[in-house]
């Protein structure tokens, strides 16, 4: 079983394959070397600006913590959580064709704290939060790639927020 944060996956986010309409018109058969070749490039010289399509899917994500901070019991907590975990697949999807390694890398761990979460607690919230502040502030400041030394220490820092959830009472929490 896979484990994210030594916990075991409570839920795991879907991933829905759309119909290939251009391949059911055009019919099966691989592409050509050199048709990869310009679509790799296109991807590797996009100067598309990510910032308006991740505000967004930031947007989307502070709505889900919004509804997650009025959590309660009665409520269905795979729809409270699957309204953040949504728009962090996208930026996690997202990130890495715009050139925003980190971005991709902290919404990936962010759906992995998700993945494993039993209720969107007080505590919860305040980390996802983290991811969300964390996140916002690496769009905004336009850190393309891995963020170098600075985006290894954010995301170790996010790392040992969700760690410290699992392995500490949640009255001591800190992040």
């Amino acid at each position: 079983m896979t484990t994210h944060f030594n916990q075991p996956q409570k839920r795991q986010a879907e991933f829905f394959m759309p119909p290939n309409l251009l391949k059911e018109k055009a019919g099966s058969g691989g592409l050509s070397e050199d048709i990869l070749l310009k679509a790799q490039k296109l991807l590797e010289e996009n100067t598309v600006d990510f910032e308006p399509l991740a505000n967004v899917y930031l947007d989307s994500l502070m709505q889900g913590i919004e509804t997650a901070k009025g959590y309660a019991p009665s409520d269905d907590v795979e729809q409270t959580l699957s309204l953040m975990i949504y728009p962090a697949m996208q930026l996690k999807a997202n990130g890495g064709m715009f050139h925003y390694t980190l971005v991709t890398s902290i919404a990936n761990k962010l759906v992995q704290f998700l993945e494993v979460i039993d209720e969107p607690d007080v505590h919860a919230v305040e980390i996802i939060l983290a991811f969300h502040t964390t996140l916002r502030a690496v769009i905004q400041g336009k850190i393309k790639g891995d963020g170098g030394v600075h985006g290894h220490n954010l995301l170790d820092a996010l790392d040992e927020a969700c760690t410290r959830y699992f392995n500490q009472t949640p009255d001591v929490i800190m992040i």
